[in-house]
């Protein structure tokens, strides 16, 4: 018997800004032309399980893992302007790093769905850039990492597309889906 697991994941990345409202992008000569508003600034794209993921995966199956689990106290995501599409599979940091880490919000990870039923096999992670915290154009990369420091291990990478630009007074939330497949 063969078996076909895998490791999928996908990255939602929205721009909100001040007022409440998900922040657009600028309209297009199409869309001015028919009086219609920007596209909103949201990015949904998959993501890359890395190498070292992997690695981490498997060491959480340990008796006794020799690397920290990705949680609300030890997770981190990454932002940059970097993406090239070489190689994301072997990527441990963002290419092109932009603004501080942020931390995973709290009470994630999550799954989507209770033991025992569909959606039990769909990690959810969360990290808000509150206002203030990120001012930056041209976010085109993430990484989701099991921490802050140069020993931190990066579990996934992923393009962030279209770009999206944050000023300071724009919050960035990222929800970012690990899904852990079999048949």
């Amino acid at each position: 018997m063969r078996s076909h697991s895998r490791i999928r994941g996908k990255v939602r990345v929205c721009v909100i800004a001040p007022d409440g409202r998900v922040k657009r992008h600028p309209p297009s000569w199409w869309r001015l032309l028919f009086g219609l508003p920007g596209k909103p600034m949201i990015a949904k794209k998959h993501n890359t399980v890395t190498r070292q993921g992997e690695g981490l995966i498997a060491n959480l199956l340990l008796a006794s893992p020799e690397q920290p689990k990705l949680t609300a106290e030890t997770g981190f995501i990454q932002l940059g302007t970097g993406w090239t599409g070489n190689s994301p599979k072997a990527n441990t940091r963002c290419n092109a790093p932009t603004g501080s880490m942020e931390a995973i919000d709290a009470g994630y990870p999550v799954t989507t769905a209770a033991f025992g039923s569909t959606g039990d096999n769909v990690l959810r992670y969360r990290a808000s850039f509150e206002a203030g915290k990120l001012n930056a154009s041209g976010i085109n990369e993430a990484c989701l990492l099991n921490g802050n420091t140069a020993e931190a291990v990066s579990l996934a990478y992923a393009q962030v597309s279209p770009a999206c630009a944050v000023t300071s007074v724009d919050t960035l939330q990222i929800d970012w889906e690990i899904t852990f497949t079999g048949a």
